[in-house]
């Protein structure tokens, strides 16, 4: 029996419950790494006891965001094609996939990075610096970031390639590895080399080259589809295919990016004075960090699920997909309960190590990480429904989902609830306080009947004749 033959038979007949537990547990781990070195990255540059470097940070996470955003958008459109035409037992359609998605995710990567480092300035603007010292400490931070776009977009793909053939296991190695480095270079970087915080943005980019190579010796050296450039088309079959699977990713993480600068824009609508302005960025931008820290266990868990849920689909074995996934989302929703009462008593000793310097953006970050953690269980069903959706190729559906959250709730949440607080309360930044958790609410409340309805008319073939 080859390889291949032996991983079909194990992902469609083991037990779901076991199976995601087990393919969970690295993606879970991988996820947990990789966000805390971002929060590793806050937490040094908060050392340097500047309010506007901590905000630089969080001005700069935008750009991130758009860069995760494509490399998902290759990644999960390519990973999830892959899984399904080997749930069909098509190698040969697998492997195109592989190098096209690769190669198209290089490609993005220079078109944002080089404009980027042409027009940094006008680019830290748009992203919402504002004000001279967020401005110059946003463009020391996003040069080095600028130079890694190609390398971070591969990896992501790579990443991802790996996770969705069941191999998670050397993705874990790969971002965990790059992980810990970035960690040890951090404190080397923006005190021994004294370059401030242009030093934990080049910790990153050094950290995100080591990653895409390691995960591409991952790919190399295991059982999965191997990237080979020959493979790579640009026929519009396998764009179609990244655009089916990857739009939903694309519209979450592009959208993440819109609702960060929106928020940074609207600190500078709403809020008056320079000191107050970059305490709360600062605040702002730590609290974001901490919640993609703690939602990065339940993106990793989700992750252990998607593979699952591709190969059975492929198979049409629907009865294990909505298995799997009422077993996620049931798990899920205990585990974030738990961690939103613990962070929700402890706010202020964890806040504390990433929410900027002064006691006005710390008393800011208190109140919004509580806010947030009010809604935190409602993501198991958001979170794992998109994937569901992603997942067996309901483009439209999911992506309407994943731009629920962060697009059609967030940016006029954002926009609109500091002006009911200021009018009622006199306080503009409880608005801005209050609106990823209102948002995180109306997202649920989109999300839960549509993917109840695709789980419904999701039937096995005999079901259907019936």
């Amino acid at each position: 029996m080859s390889s291949s033959d032996a991983k079909f038979i194990k992902m469609t007949t083991e037990p779901v419950e076991k199976l995601v537990c087990k393919l969970a547990l690295p993606t879970i781990i991988s996820m947990l790494v990789t966000t805390f070195y971002n929060l590793a990255d806050t937490f040094f540059v908060r050392l340097l006891d500047n309010d506007s470097m901590v905000a630089a940070v969080g001005v700069v996470l935008p750009l991130m965001n758009i860069i995760q955003a494509f490399g998902f958008f290759c990644g999960h459109g390519s990973g999830n094609y892959i899984s399904r035409a080997l749930g069909r037992r098509d190698k040969r359609d697998a492997e195109i996939m592989c190098a096209t998605g690769f190669g198209w995710a290089i490609i993005i990567g220079l078109l944002i990075g080089i404009p980027g480092l042409i027009f940094r300035e006008q680019l830290a603007i748009i992203l919402g610096a504002k004000t001279e010292a967020t401005l110059a400490a946003t463009i020391d931070y996003m040069t080095w970031i600028l130079l890694a776009v190609p390398f971070m977009t591969g990896a992501v793909v790579v990443n991802n390639q790996l996770r969705m053939q069941g191999n998670a296991v050397f993705a874990m190695v790969g971002l965990t590895s790059g992980a810990i480095i970035n960690i040890i270079l951090d404190p080397i970087l923006i005190f021994g080399a004294g370059m401030g915080v242009a030093g934990a943005a080049l910790a990153t980019a050094i950290s995100q080259f080591i990653s895409f190579v390691l995960l591409l010796i991952g790919l190399n050296r295991s059982d999965n589809i191997k990237i080979s450039f020959k493979n790579f088309t640009p026929n519009i079959k396998y764009f179609h295919g990244i655009v089916q699977g990857g739009l939903p990713s694309l519209a979450r993480q592009g959208l993440a990016s819109v609702a960060a600068a929106t928020l940074n824009h609207a600190v500078g609508l709403y809020v008056v004075g320079d000191a107050m302005t970059d305490a709360v960025q600062a605040a702002m931008a730590g609290t974001s960090k901490l919640m993609l820290f703690l939602s990065s266990a339940l993106i990793g868990f989700g992750q252990g699920f998607q593979p699952v849920c591709g190969f059975n689909y492929g198979a049409k074995k629907y009865e294990r997909v909505k298995d799997a996934y009422y077993f996620c989302v049931k798990l899920s929703a205990v585990v974030l309960f738990v961690m939103a009462v613990i962070g929700f008593i402890f706010a202020e000793p964890i806040v504390s190590t990433v929410a900027g310097t002064s006691e006005l953006a710390m008393s800011v970050a208190v109140v919004t990480f509580r806010a947030q953690l009010c809604s935190f269980p409602l993501m198991s069903w958001v979170i794992l429904c998109n994937m569901l959706l992603q997942n067996i190729g309901l483009t439209f559906k999911a992506t309407f989902v994943a731009a629920a959250r962060q697009g059609l709730t967030f940016i006029p949440s954002v926009l609109i609830l500091p002006l009911i607080t200021g009018a009622f309360l006199s306080d503009t930044v409880l608005g801005l306080q209050l609106s990823q958790a209102l948002s995180d609410l109306l997202a649920f409340v989109i999300s839960l009947p549509i993917g109840l309805s695709v789980l419904k008319n999701m039937k096995e073939p005999s079901e259907k004749n019936v």
